[in-house]
């Protein structure tokens, strides 16, 4: 079976794993502060926290900035529910806005429109590893004093005019997922520039506890969201070679793309000048075709794929609770119907892409 995604652990993290065993300290250690103080390196940026996932991410990221029942919170209506969902555990509103096809991402001349007295925030979502077109996010949110909390749970690594995505606004999530190009099996991550965030995100991922003068104090009803000493260890030795793993997944990408070009009934991923894309998922778009019926025959030819995201206004819960259907938001629901997630990472050959490429072509 050609997988769609497969994580890529290098050895020195099985003797790292071993470390944390023998060391008797499993939970949010040295190993979890090496983790944090690499990242904060990597993406230039002073202030770090490791979590326990991407969603734990984001819902620290609207906890710290008190967003709360009554407000609204503007997500694009083509992501993975999670974005949308921690708004809602939150008692806030989230407001949906359709994407752009062309970076399946947030699409900014919508924005304003869906802006209310009541609006607090704005999610942008870095779909699939490919930056949203971040400048006139900024001008809005300074326009109408709104928190940015970057969703770059796929994005760890991308940029938007040469500086890393998640560091863009008040806050940056990041996921750590199986799926993701590093992964920690679960995990997350939380970064800003700001010093009062991250102090409010340190209390709340563990339980609220604060040392003061020697001993501990609970002064925020906090969660347990922390980092264990095994998903570091992990994780230190992937992003210490994340360079070559993000390489790796942009020329199998342009492979994709070399051997797609011309095929009628398939939209690949475009590019832009100003944003490095990182191809945390190869989506393409099947423009003439039944998409689920090619999952199945690619499946039976013994190559895994798989829709990339979701139309929010298409899953059950929140056609129930707003009353959405298909045609509010076009574009996410053709994306989302019409999307096809193709195998990319370090497990796969050059020889492999060719025979998922020849049965694609085949099939449509």
């Amino acid at each position: 079976m050609i997988r769609l995604a497969k994580p890529y652990i290098p050895k020195e993290a099985y003797d790292l794993v071993k470390s944390v065993l023998d060391s008797g300290n499993l939970i949010q250690g040295n190993y979890v502060e090496l983790f944090e103080k690499l990242v904060g390196e990597y993406l230039q940026v002073p202030y770090v926290k490791m979590v326990s996932s991407g969603t734990a991410a984001l819902h620290l990221a609207l906890m710290a900035l008190n967003i709360r029942s009554g407000d609204e919170v503007l997500v694009p209506a083509f992501t993975f529910p999670a974005t949308a969902n921690v708004v809602e555990v939150m008692g806030a509103t989230p407001v949906f806005v359709d994407i752009n096809l062309s970076d399946f991402c947030i699409n900014d001349f919508l924005i304003e429109e869906r802006i209310t007295p009541k609006t607090k925030a704005i999610i942008p979502v870095h779909e699939f590893g490919q930056s949203a077109n971040m400048e006139p996010i900024f001008q809005l949110a300074q326009k109408h004093n709104l928190s940015i909390i970057e969703d770059a749970a796929c994005a760890l690594g991308s940029e938007y005019h040469n500086q890393k995505v998640g560091t863009l606004g008040d806050i940056g999530c990041f996921s750590l997922h199986p799926r993701k190009a590093i992964t920690t099996g679960e995990g997350g991550i939380v970064v800003t520039s700001n010093k009062e965030l991250a102090e409010q995100i340190d209390l709340l991922r563990n339980h609220g506890l604060k040392k003061i003068d020697g001993s501990q104090d609970f002064i925020r009803a906090g969660l347990n969201y922390r980092m264990t000493e095994f998903q570091a260890a992990v994780g230190i030795p992937q992003l210490q070679g994340i360079k070559g793993i993000i390489n790796q997944r942009i020329d199998q990408a342009s492979l994709y793309a070399k051997l797609l070009t011309n095929v009628s009934k398939i939209d690949t991923p475009n590019s832009f000048y100003d944003r490095k894309h990182i191809y945390q998922t190869y989506h393409v778009l099947i423009v003439d075709g039944d998409r689920d019926s090619l999952i199945h025959k690619l499946k039976k030819h013994e190559i895994e794929t798989n829709l990339g995201a979701q139309a929010l206004n298409c899953l059950t819960y929140y056609r129930k609770k707003y009353g959405f259907s298909d045609d509010d938001y076009p574009n996410a629901t053709k994306a989302f119907k019409q999307g096809l997630a193709l195998p990319i990472g370090m497990h796969l050959t050059k020889r492999e892409i060719e025979m998922v490429t020849s049965k694609l072509k085949y099939f449509c």
